[in-house]
């Protein structure tokens, strides 16, 4: 215990408690790395949490909230606050082979805790424990375990299946391990921490034919290569070079590589689009409608194109980012809060709660050690040795959010 606390240079009596159980909290980590389940498959995940947040001696267990969901209620020594503050952690895993060797690699083939999903989880349940324990706090803790966040909107659907007005918190948090950052240290901003993620689906349609006959036909591979090319010209000469847009078209089908001398008549591109700035987002959209279109019809062909907006950007509200790096700081240090981290062009779907409500998304430093690589990697594994801490940063936003004898 006293090792990791040096190590990680951290301090206060949430983290000295929780560091006592860390050797739990990690086999409860394992187990779960274990046996990943893709969202909305949660089922043993979800089980162990029910068991782990029973042990712990929360007040209430909600299940099937967002269908595999799970809701732990801890009441505060005092309730004349009225207060009531959300902490959120992912469950789900991905679709992925892992190429690890330890004891507790995936037992399921194709599928992986490839993101970290299982020390979210680990970390909750460390505060959810300690929090039962010593309830030192004015107010009610609401633990929400979300399931399907790896690209299924599973906080919408826990929101949609009337999160909030069951358990209507003032704000509500939640935190990434990252890789990049060194483990004892957290990152915040007071803006823009994931941008948006959306889809778009390109389908081009000419008139096939033969390869030595091109003149008799609608190339659409050409009418392809031409958008994939265009598309890229939006982003420099359209979003302003203070803003930010990434704009990539990653799939390209058309054709059969048996048939070299065929021309089809149809082709599909899938991209992704990244915006932080929701004017930003729309001129994209309309530019890559416009683009499309207009070359298309250039070459006699015609583009259908479906844009998708799969997540919106995970944008903090300032005051809650602020408290949210005094408490980092109250555990780690001041120096080892990096308080205007720079914004990811990933997506996160913690984004729908901070639209429904005020809050603040952290990241948790891991490190790149041996064994433990970059997110959504088959070699990756999520840090042990930050687990107290990410517990008592959670257990910290509750306490300092709602202190005893200060109730209003």
């Amino acid at each position: 215990m006293q090792a990791v606390q040096q190590r990680l240079k951290a301090g206060g009596r949430a983290f000295a408690h929780i560091a006592q159980y860390h050797p739990e909290l990690t086999a409860f980590r394992r187990d779960l790395h274990a046996h990943p389940e893709l969202g909305f498959e949660e089922v043993y995940t979800s089980a162990r949490v029910r068991e782990a947040l029973r042990h712990a001696g929360v007040d209430e267990v909600h299940e099937g909230i967002g269908r595999t969901g799970v809701v732990g209620i801890i009441h505060g020594q005092g309730r004349s606050s009225g207060s009531m503050i959300g902490l959120r952690a992912d469950m789900d895993a991905l679709p992925m082979a892992e190429h690890n060797d330890f004891a507790w690699k995936s037992c399921k083939s194709g599928l992986m805790h490839g993101c970290g999903h299982d020390g979210h989880t680990a970390m909750l349940v460390g505060a959810a424990r300690y929090l039962a324990t010593t309830r030192h706090f004015d107010g009610t803790a609401v633990l929400i375990f979300q399931p399907g966040e790896e690209g299924l909107g599973g906080a919408r659907v826990m929101i949609e299946d009337g999160l909030f007005e069951r358990f209507p918190v003032q704000s509500v948090y939640a935190m990434h391990n990252w890789p990049a950052m060194r483990p004892g240290t957290v990152g915040i901003n007071s803006g823009a921490m994931m941008a948006a993620a959306d889809r778009v689906t390109i389908e081009v349609t000419g008139r096939g034919g033969h390869g030595a006959h091109a003149y008799q036909t609608v190339d659409v591979v050409l009418v392809a290569a031409h958008i994939v090319t265009a598309v890229q010209g939006i982003v420099s000469r359209n979003v302003r070079p203070l803003e930010s847009a990434v704009i990539s078209l990653c799939a390209v089908q058309a054709g059969d590589l048996g048939a070299f001398s065929v021309l089809p008549g149809t082709a599909t591109l899938v991209g992704t689009v990244r915006t932080f700035d929701p004017a930003v987002q729309e001129m994209v959209e309309r530019r890559i409608k416009e683009l499309c279109n207009a070359i298309a019809l250039g070459f006699g062909a015609t583009a259908t194109v479906r844009y998708e907006r799969i997540y919106p950007a995970t944008i903090n509200t300032e005051s809650d980012a602020r408290f949210a790096g005094d408490v980092a700081a109250s555990l780690v240090g001041e120096e080892n809060v990096d308080r205007d981290l720079e914004p990811s062009m990933g997506a996160e779907d913690f984004s729908f709660m901070l639209q429904a409500r005020p809050g603040a998304y952290l990241r948790l430093g891991q490190g790149m050690g041996a064994g433990n690589s970059t997110l959504h990697n088959s070699r990756y594994d999520f840090n042990d040795d930050v687990l107290p801490l990410g517990a008592a940063l959670h257990a910290g936003l509750v306490e300092q959010a709602m202190p005893l004898g200060q109730a209003q």
